[in-house]
């Protein structure tokens, strides 16, 4: 089981890994402002979806 701050680097390394490192930070600071139900926001998330729709989806909200 990893630890919470392996977590934590794992996703920004996937997130730069698929998105590159400004589309990252953009994608990070976008669930961090306003109203956004993170939870709510990934149980609706269709497993067909592709990276770049999913980054589109994120972006919008």
């Amino acid at each position: 089981m990893m630890t919470d701050t392996e977590i934590k680097s794992k996703r920004v390394q996937v997130l730069a890994a698929h998105l590159g490192d400004v589309e990252m930070e953009r994608f990070i600071a976008l669930i961090q402002r306003g109203p956004f139900d993170n939870t709510k926001w990934h149980q609706n998330i269709d497993d067909n979806i592709s990276l770049e729709e999913l980054s589109r989806s994120a972006i919008t909200l």
